[in-house]
């Protein structure tokens, strides 16, 4: 029984259906993400003690994780390029240095986790840190689905099959920063 053809391009729009897709999860996912942060930046305005939370911190662990991202938003870049030209291999191979980049940023973060439990800083300790972890464990959780879907892409284009994914991939990742690039001041600077 032979099916169908999927639509790969809207005719209304003319936006390939994966882009359109893509952008429609990012849609949600801004929905999730704004009101975390806004009920998060309107209880901070309201409770100036959160402050006495918020020193301790790591600035310096919050600072290296965002250069491990923004980096790691470079090497899609350049995979997304490489994509484009038709060079898979090479696509696949700076997908992998991105998918190192969240294995980074994610085991930065546990130790860093495991070093504020060890301190007594928990999910329970008060709301700054309920917040804290909320926030940036949904966000992690973000970072690990981009590096798993990340490497069936990185899979795919080193065979040189669905190369249009890596920018799909990439609009995602991009995402994931620009969450990280709101959250790390807002827990780690604003003391």
């Amino acid at each position: 029984m032979s099916y169908p053809p999927i639509a790969t391009q809207r005719r209304s729009t003319g936006i390939p259906t994966g882009r359109l897709a893509v952008w429609w999860v990012l849609a949600s996912e801004v929905v999730i993400f704004g009101g975390l942060l806004a009920s998060y930046l309107m209880f901070r305005i309201g409770h100036p003690e959160w402050a006495d939370a918020a020193v301790h911190t790591n600035t310096w662990i919050g600072a290296f994780n965002t250069f491990v991202l923004l980096t790691s938003s470079f090497t899609a870049v350049l995979g997304h390029q490489a994509a484009e030209r038709g060079e898979g291999k090479l696509a696949a191979r700076y997908l992998i240095y991105t998918i190192l980049g969240a294995a980074t940023f994610v085991g930065v973060k546990s130790y860093e986790w495991w070093y504020e439990i060890s301190h007594g800083y928990t999910i329970t300790t008060n709301n700054f840190w309920s917040f804290y972890y909320t926030a940036a464990g949904l966000h992690a959780a973000h970072v690990i689905a981009g590096a798993v879907i990340m490497g069936y892409i990185a899979r795919d284009a080193a065979k040189n099959v669905n190369l249009h994914r890596v920018e799909l991939i990439g609009i995602y990742w991009h995402f994931v920063d620009v969450v990280w690039i709101f959250l790390f001041p807002l827990l780690y600077i604003a003391k």
